[in-house]
């Protein structure tokens, strides 16, 4: 992955510097003969994957006001208040709230990555098939334009659907969500197996054949969601395929050397480790993006005392979560909730209000699981970000049985979770406690709204949420500029 950015870094300095153009041109790759070599297959596979890491306002994960803000904050487990300093504007206290506007920016932020990136794809296929390049490189560019239109289609239900950029996007009419949902299992079904089966190495943050049944695997266990029918055992046979790529869980002994006292937290560093990580983002700090996650919760003080810089004093976890965590859970070494040796800081708890006047400046528990790793600057770290992992399909692997009636097959999936954690194996699962043991692992990683939709919790009271949370809202708004851009489209039910 490092390699493919650092293309794109070559090539764009490339066009930036050459000024003098009235040469002879003695020889020239044609578009064909250049995609269909390795460097330019990879060269067209790195536009697509550089729209993953994207920068502020145009991302997936790392940097802010994007797809990660806006499908973190809509659950319960965290969320940026106002300030009663008049610090952070309201959009992110208005997601946990359900309070937002179809012309929230985060909205209208998370449309405009995701087409951008369908587009940069669609170009990539063209341009790999045009030149009949490897088959393996043609699939993968399938698959990572399936995946857009799955966060698509996840996120706004029917939307209109393109595969061929010679096409007037302003009038396309809204695909059903089964539709599209069809179409990314036809192209997973089509492609995974094309896949690189390599772990590492250059397959580093790409979809490789484990990456891409994990995808699949996501898809048919939200099936239910989508289209009304379940997929449990066509989910499980593709955890199965996962299963089977040798992945194992990292180690969760106690460490000195980790700033959070455990081995677990390395998964959450600067690298990924590739025993558990199944696909990450790669991020560094003013090279690609960057992780934000870490500083944005430290508030000034105890941020310039643990890493040498400010804080951002912005995410909170709410204490009605963070109270469900038992106290032997090696997991709770990621939150900072009162008296702080560094920084002369102390966390309150509890909020007393996330919109009007705002929480107090030291109001919220904060949330290190990100512990900013270097190269780390005031505004942001380096640390990769871990799209799938081991331990996320073993609380699939749990989930999909308990579904099919088979719930002591699921016992040793979710056990495994739990004695890394350093928790006692529980002698019978449910439904609510793989739904739980998914929040206690999976914090901060962007499943949460997902989880809660499928398992039912989506509408469940919270703290500080007064107004019930309507249906409806299991989508989000298509958003207003869209709707100006193109007539054909409907408003989602609800806004």
């Amino acid at each position: 992955m490092k390699k493919i950015l650092t293309i794109i870094f070559m090539l764009s300095l490339a066009a930036v510097s050459c000024t003098k153009v009235d040469e002879n041109v003695y020889d020239k790759y044609q578009s064909d003969e250049f995609y269909a070599t390795p460097a330019g297959a990879d060269n067209a596979l790195a536009t697509v994957y550089g729209k993953i890491a994207g920068t502020w306002g145009s991302n997936y994960a790392g940097r802010d006001n994007c797809w990660y803000d806006l499908n973190t904050f809509v659950a319960d487990d965290q969320v940026i208040p106002h300030r009663n300093t008049g610090d952070w504007q309201l959009d992110f206290a208005q997601l946990y709230t359900h309070t937002y506007q179809p012309s929230l920016g985060l909205i209208s932020n998370t449309w405009n990555w995701l087409y951008s990136s369908i587009y940069s794809a669609n170009l990539a296929v063209a341009q790999l098939t045009s030149a009949n390049a490897d088959p393996s490189k043609i699939a993968e560019a399938k698959v990572l334009r399936a995946w857009f239109y799955y966060l698509l289609m996840d996120d706004f239900g029917d939307v209109p659907f393109y595969t061929d950029n010679n096409t007037d996007v302003s009038k396309i009419a809204q695909t059903k969500r089964a539709t599209i949902y069809n179409f990314i299992v036809s192209e997973l079904k089509a492609n995974v197996d094309l896949l690189s089966e390599t772990r590492g190495g250059a397959y580093y943050g790409r979809f490789n054949k484990w990456a891409g049944y994990m995808f699949l695997a996501k898809v048919y266990l939200n099936a239910g969601v989508y289209i009304g029918t379940p997929a449990w055992a066509e989910a499980l046979a593709a955890c199965d395929k996962v299963a089977s790529g040798g992945f194992t869980l990292h180690a969760g002994s106690a460490n000195a050397a980790s700033p959070l006292g455990y081995s677990y937290f390395e998964l959450f560093g600067d690298v990924c480790p590739d025993d558990e990580t199944i696909m990450a983002l790669y991020l560094k700090e003013n090279v690609v993006s960057g992780n934000i996650y870490g500083i944005r919760s430290l508030n000034s003080a105890n941020g310039m005392a643990l890493i040498g810089y400010n804080g951002w004093n912005g995410t909170i976890i709410m204490n009605q979560f963070y109270s469900k965590f038992n106290t032997n859970d090696i997991r709770r070494n990621q939150f900072l909730v009162g008296q702080q040796a560094k920084g002369n800081t102390t966390y309150n708890p509890t909020v007393s209000s996330l919109i009007s006047p705002g929480a107090a400046p030291n109001d919220g528990i904060r949330d290190v699981k990100f512990f900013p790793a270097a190269p780390v600057d005031a505004s942001g770290a380096s640390n990769d970000f871990p799209i799938y992992r081991y331990a996320d399909l073993l609380l699939m692997q749990a989930e999909c049985n308990v579904r099919l009636g088979n719930a002591s097959a699921a016992l040793p999936f979710i056990n495994k979770v739990r004695e890394r954690a350093g928790l006692t194996d529980l002698t019978s699962v449910t439904l609510d406690n793989i739904y739980d043991e998914r929040g206690f692992e999976l914090v901060f990683e962007g499943h949460r709204r997902q989880d809660m939709i499928r398992f039912g919790h989506f509408e469940d009271a919270r703290e500080l949420v007064t107004s019930a949370i309507p249906t409806t809202h299991r989508l989000f708004p298509i958003p207003i500029s869209a709707l100006n851009a193109n007539p054909n489209l409907k408003q989602n039910p609800g806004y």
